[in-house]
């Protein structure tokens, strides 16, 4: 069983910023796909930000793009999700998710979740 755990998340002022960590351990990944998700309350889940082991691209959402950025370590065994510039609705439970499998990687099908790290920004 692969274990993923996201830290990082808090209370920050619009504007500010946070860096959200997703560390993997139980089991050597040599090549695998990892997305951020979050979910705020009474919404439903939502893609944030993936990134392709396979062909190396980044996708995000239309929400988040040019103020998110999702990269990994060389290791491969953590990713990150640098925020900037955040707002108010950007508040949410931010999940990592994993796969070792070729999957459309802004959807579900990922086969490792993480716990979830709370986001929080006033205005």
């Amino acid at each position: 069983q692969v274990q993923l755990v996201e830290s990082g998340g808090g209370l920050v002022q619009a504007g500010g910023s946070l860096r959200l960590s997703c560390a993997a351990s139980g089991r050597a990944f040599s090549d695998y796909s990892m997305g951020w998700f979050r979910q705020a309350p009474g919404k439903e889940r939502e893609f944030v930000a993936a990134i392709s082991w396979l062909t190396g691209r980044t996708y995000y959402a239309d929400s988040v793009k040019g103020r998110f950025a999702i990269s990994r370590e060389n290791a491969k065994t953590t990713v990150y999700l640098q925020m900037n510039s955040l707002k108010p609705e950007d508040t949410a439970v931010y999940y990592c998710a994993a796969t070792a499998r070729i999957i459309n990687v802004k959807t579900f099908e990922y086969d490792y979740w993480g716990q979830g790290t709370q986001v929080t920004v006033s205005s």
